[in-house]
């Protein structure tokens, strides 16, 4: 609410100035030409692709351990859902809420492409508490299940991530992980 604040502000000042003959000097406010229909989406999102992409279209490299690519394609959209598969299997009982996880991952924001976050270059695992809320709902959802020792691909929608940004990711941002299960216990 506080950022929408900001920018109603900014916009009025514009606006102000402008009605004053003086030039506004801000990227916030856009110039004024001609009113959009209220049905058009075509400035409030990009132009779809004619279909969602899936997991098999996400094309990843690498073995359990070892740092992993991931690779995001062009002529499909992001998914509006939480997607998951398994890369490689683990042994053991699959991960439950309640339980701790050893994890390494790799982060690819799906907007720009480009790797974010790797706990692999840390040469450092993420440890967490399955379902406590201490990672992103997509996290906590879709590492259910996973088994020690798999490697799991998450493609993670902005309603199950960071949604109006956050923590160095942009609004509305699907995320991509390849996530490796170092330990469940």
């Amino acid at each position: 609410m506080q950022k929408i604040g900001k920018i109603v502000v900014v916009a009025a000042a514009a606006l102000s100035l402008a009605a004053c003959g003086q030039k506004a000097q801000t990227q916030t406010a856009a110039p004024a030409g001609p009113s959009v229909p209220p049905s058009s989406n075509a400035a409030q999102a990009p132009q779809s692709k004619g279909r969602e992409c899936t997991a098999d279209d996400i094309k990843t490299t690498g073995k359990f351990g070892e740092v992993p690519t991931i690779t995001i394609p062009d002529d499909c959209d992001p998914p509006k859902k939480l997607i998951t598969k398994d890369l490689s299997d683990g042994t053991g009982e699959g991960a439950k809420a309640g339980q701790k996880l050893k994890m390494n991952y790799l982060l690819v924001t799906w907007s720009d492409k480009q790797k974010l976050d790797s706990s692999f270059d840390r040469g450092q695992t993420f440890d967490l508490n399955l379902g406590a809320g201490e990672v992103i709902p997509g996290w906590d959802k879709g590492l259910e299940g996973i088994k020690q020792g798999a490697r799991r691909l998450l493609i993670i929608p902005p309603d199950l991530a960071y949604g109006e940004g956050g923590q160095g990711i942009k609004p509305n941002e699907t995320l991509v992980f390849v996530t490796d299960a170092v330990s469940v216990a």
